[in-house]
């Protein structure tokens, strides 16, 4: 059995995820709970962009609110949360942009930081 991954919250997406409703908070543990143990759950989806299963989207609907965290196991030692948000956006299942830019970002920023050590 390999050991347990710490978390690490990018940005504001701790404080994010302790605003949603339980159920979803829920939801979203469990998801980084597989992530920390090197396992998916069956809810992560890939997110698309980011070539391959390394960072995924867990969407967790509530009360007729469609709730996201996006975290990444590209880097072995740890699980990273990017970004968590709720969609407001009624047009389809897609991520909106604004959204995708702020986890771009701060996935490139996490990737460089980790290339300075």
């Amino acid at each position: 059995m390999s050991e347990e991954k710490q978390v690490f919250w990018i940005g504001d997406s701790r404080e994010v995820v302790r605003d949603f409703p339980g159920d979803v908070r829920k939801v979203i543990g469990t998801a980084l709970q597989y992530a920390q143990l090197g396992e998916k759950h069956p809810d992560a989806k890939p997110l698309k962009g980011f070539g391959g299963a390394t960072t995924l989207e867990i969407v967790s609907n509530y009360d007729g609110n469609a709730y996201r965290a996006v975290y990444t196991v590209k880097i072995s030692d740890a699980v990273y949360v990017l970004h968590a948000f709720q969609k407001k956006s009624k047009k389809g299942i897609k991520t909106p942009k604004e959204e995708m830019d702020i986890v771009k970002r701060r996935f490139k920023e996490l990737m460089a930081e980790k290339r300075r050590k």
